[in-house]
């Protein structure tokens, strides 16, 4: 029981994190472009310096959570985040949301490298249980959208940011009178199988710099879609979507429906070759982002989902690789370095949407997601077949 209520607990985490972020993208979309009267690629920009505190902070988050207290950290993820979504909703100014922007960025750097490492520590099947974790991160991602354009149409963007904040400090506070009450719940040590202890090292060592590589360049693919997405379907949807609430609906199905990704993807890489599943995952990405240049109406909606989908499941296969490599006293460190490189990276994602919206459109943001995707697929290719590190009770190499 207390090992469900502490998954439960990360979950509802990656649910906050993602979910926070994300709320700008939409609020700039449907009503500040409009309530501030100005245009959607000079007002995106203001979101960068969030995003990349939320890559540049992950190394020092995981650190101290090494050095302290990983359910502490959580903790203190809650209630910031919360108290810093609730400070956003007075911002009068695009400067002051994004002073706003960046506290939540500082804040939510504390999750991945903190919450992936206690699901990690404290699970055998990892392909499951950071799938089940991933399909949460997901549906924040969705529901921000959604609740977003919900407040728009009725009470104001300005609560998209307060009621959510405050329901996450409120959380946090839950979370430390749980953790007062609540008995450790056991880590899971899995130890590397005996054998040339240099060619597993210079093994190790190539899986994790191709899935640095690989992860660096999949965060600018996540951002992008993530952030881009509400007004790519508001652009592109032909009379489908004609109110902010309509698009938000939309736009919370495709990720909804992309989030059931992880839970694939997560099962098959408990079972099957991870690299044999990343690369038709990267493959698929690849022919999608092509093909969605000059479309619109409900094809364009099936193809966004399409792609949607494959880039959601491509989350849980470099997870799973990273939590097979990491020793326990590094985890979260080592979780923080992959994604501060893929967060860090990601933040260049808006203002290059903000580029190429206002110069050519987005069939261009299409064009060159689909070469990015491509270099993804020459990397996994790259991952070797064969190799000799456990996982569990079983000898198996981290790219299998």
């Amino acid at each position: 029981m207390r090992k469900r209520l502490d998954f439960f607990f990360l979950n509802l985490g990656h649910f906050y994190d993602h979910f926070f972020v994300l709320i700008f993208a939409t609020a700039a979309a449907l009503a500040l472009t409009h309530e501030w009267q100005i245009g959607y690629a000079e007002l995106i920009p203001y979101a960068t310096p969030g995003f990349v505190a939320f890559g540049l902070c992950a190394i020092p988050a995981g650190w101290i959570a090494d050095k302290w207290s990983r359910k502490g950290m959580m903790a203190v993820f809650f209630i910031g985040i919360g108290i810093m979504a609730v400070l956003t909703s007075f911002a009068q100014t695009p400067v002051g949301i994004g002073f706003g922007l960046l506290g939540i960025g500082i804040f939510a750097a504390i999750y991945h490298p903190v919450g992936i490492a206690l699901v990690v520590e404290t699970h055998e099947r990892t392909g499951v249980a950071l799938a089940v974790n991933g399909v949460f991160g997901n549906l924040g991602v969705a529901s921000a959208a959604l609740i977003t354009a919900l407040f728009i149409d009725s009470l104001g963007w300005r609560w998209a940011f307060a009621l959510p904040g405050m329901v996450s400090v409120a959380t946090g506070l839950a979370y430390i009178l749980y953790l007062k009450q609540a008995k450790p719940v056991a880590v899971l040590h899995k130890k590397a199988q005996a054998g040339n202890p240099g060619a597993v090292r210079d093994g190790v060592m190539r899986i994790f710099m191709i899935v640095l590589l690989a992860t660096a360049i999949g965060g600018l693919i996540f951002q992008a879609v993530t952030f881009a997405l509400p007004k790519i379907l508001d652009e592109r949807l032909d009379g489908l979507a004609t109110t902010a609430t309509e698009v938000g609906w939309y736009t919370f199905l495709v990720f909804a429906v992309a989030s059931l990704a992880q839970l694939l993807t997560g099962n098959l890489i408990d079972r099957q070759s991870a690299r044999t599943v990343f690369i038709v995952v990267a493959a698929v990405q690849v022919i999608l982002f092509w093909v969605m240049q000059g479309l619109s109406g409900s094809l364009a909606l099936a193809v966004a989902a399409g792609f949607t989908f494959a880039m959601f499941g491509q989350i849980p296969i470099t997870d799973v690789l990273v939590g097979r490599l990491a020793q326990g006293p590094w985890r979260s460190r080592i979780f923080g370095m992959k994604y501060v490189v893929s967060f860090l990276v990601s933040a260049t994602a808006v203002p290059l949407i903000a580029l190429i919206h206002r110069d050519w459109g987005f069939d261009i943001l299409f064009a060159v997601l689909a070469v990015c995707s491509a270099a993804i697929l020459l990397f996994v290719l790259l991952l070797p077949s064969t190799g000799s590190i456990v996982l569990g009770n079983r000898a198996a190499n981290p790219a299998e």
